[in-house]
């Protein structure tokens, strides 16, 4: 049975996680992507043996981050996209969400992809959801047809691609997506060859992988 002091033990543990993820998130946000563990761990106001007992490797802290703002982000997303009535509709909501959260993320999955932080779960799980969101869209003649699940990562590989040559803040990327969303459109398409089978996940520098 957990006594009082346990469970005030915990608690503090807990909420030193917590105020460690949201250091080090606003620490990669203003900072950059290689901001130090000892930088985080102050701007925490906690000892970095606290912030090594919970997270002893970088990776671990920045999978942390990412999973938290996948949560508040993208999570949310994935549940209204799925639930609209309209699917292409729940579609071109979700991959607005996706671009829109890699784009306020750039530091922090660039210190991901630095850290070996894997997201390939992540990414699966947006994707699944996406290209159900596709399936509905075709079926009711509001997708082309030819569309098939390998070319969704791709799609949005090119469409972050853009993030590279702009001031993220600028939302300026709704340029390029809405280019790539009107090539969707039945009445837009022509015949195209076959896609070709994904290989590896996308590792664009934009995007989960």
């Amino acid at each position: 049975m957990v006594n009082e002091t346990e469970r005030h033990l915990r608690a503090d543990a807990q909420r030193n996680v917590e105020r460690i993820v949201r250091a080090a998130h606003a620490a990669f946000t203003e900072d950059g992507p290689d901001v130090s563990l000892e930088a985080i761990a102050r701007r925490a106001k906690v000892g970095l043996r606290t912030l090594y007992r919970h997270f002893p490797r970088k990776a671990d802290l920045v999978r942390a981050v990412v999973d938290q703002s996948v949560s508040d982000n993208l999570t949310p997303a994935i549940e209204q996209a799925l639930d609209d009535e309209n699917p292409l509709r729940g579609l071109t909501a979700l991959v607005e969400a996706a671009v829109g959260m890699v784009a306020r993320e750039v530091n922090l999955l660039a210190a991901a992809r630095s850290a070996g932080s894997p997201m390939t779960d992540l990414s699966a799980t947006y994707f699944e959801a996406l290209a159900l969101l596709a399936r509905r869209a075709q079926q009711a003649r509001l997708l082309r047809a030819d569309l098939v699940p390998e070319d969704l990562p791709r799609i949005m590989a090119m469409v972050t691609s853009v993030l590279w040559s702009m001031d993220p803040r600028t939302e300026g990327w709704r340029r390029y997506l809405g280019f790539a969303l009107d090539g969707l459109s039945p009445t837009a398409a022509t015949v195209q060859p076959p896609a070709a089978p994904l290989v590896r996940t996308p590792r664009t520098g934009s995007w989960l992988d």
